[in-house]
């Protein structure tokens, strides 16, 4: 079985979509220590040219506390976020089909923050085509007190894994030949670089899946999540 574990995004770039597209199944880490200043509650988008971070505000809680754990600040307000995207992307040739679906994502009634993340990710992944198989670290029954590589060669044995891919940055993190001493092959997900226009400016890569399906025909992502990549 192929598979790939991460922490849930919200909204992310389309590396993360080309991630899940390719693995039979995706393990979102739930029971994983929540990253202040990383992507689980906010991502990046283009405002004039160039990229701006919107963020779903999390209430205040101990930083120990896993994802799965932590909440939705209570003064969050669905149309700030909209309002932002409104204005930077009302131009854009595919504005009002991604924006209804941006906004069904920021209305879900769930404010548990693992929940509404992965809500977006399996709501995305709907629009997009994705075959979307998902998993939770905590339905593994593993030792989940372990650390980086060998947590995720617990994951990848428990759940019968024989190629485990992983982001490009992870290449530093973890060994080929550690998981191949457990029988699986490691590989890499490096994504090709992809170019699209961005009204008339100096093209901002890495954006928000957001910013990819304002100007781009489904069609088109289609092809980039099939092909646009190398598994290294």
């Amino acid at each position: 079985m192929k598979i790939a574990i991460m922490q849930p995004y919200f909204l992310p770039y389309l590396g993360y979509f080309q991630l899940i597209s390719c693995v039979e199944l995706f393990v979102i880490c739930d029971n994983f220590q929540y990253t202040r200043h990383g992507w689980i509650n906010r991502n990046r988008y283009l405002q004039d040219g160039k990229d701006a971070i919107f963020s779903v505000p999390i209430k205040g809680d101990s930083q120990s506390k896993y994802i799965c754990e932590r909440q939705v600040a209570p003064e969050f307000e669905a149309a700030k976020i909209l309002n932002l995207l409104r204005n930077a992307y009302k131009k854009s040739p595919h504005f009002d089909v991604t924006i209804d679906l941006v906004e069904r994502i920021l209305s879900y009634p769930d404010k548990n923050l693992f929940n509404f993340v992965a809500n977006s990710i399996a709501q995305i992944c709907a629009h997009l085509g994705i075959n979307l198989k998902m998993g939770k670290t905590s339905e593994v029954s593993i030792n989940h007190s372990l650390k980086k590589e060998d947590r995720a060669l617990a994951l990848c044995s428990a759940l019968g894994a024989d190629v485990y891919v992983n982001s490009i940055g992870g290449k530093e993190l973890y060994s080929k030949q550690n998981f191949s001493d457990r029988n699986i092959d490691l590989k890499f997900l490096q994504t090709d670089p992809i170019i699209y226009k961005q009204f008339d400016g100096e093209f901002i890569p890495s954006l928000s899946i957001v910013d990819v399906m304002m100007f781009n025909p489904l069609c088109s992502i289609r092809k980039w999540l099939e092909s646009s990549y190398e598994l290294v």
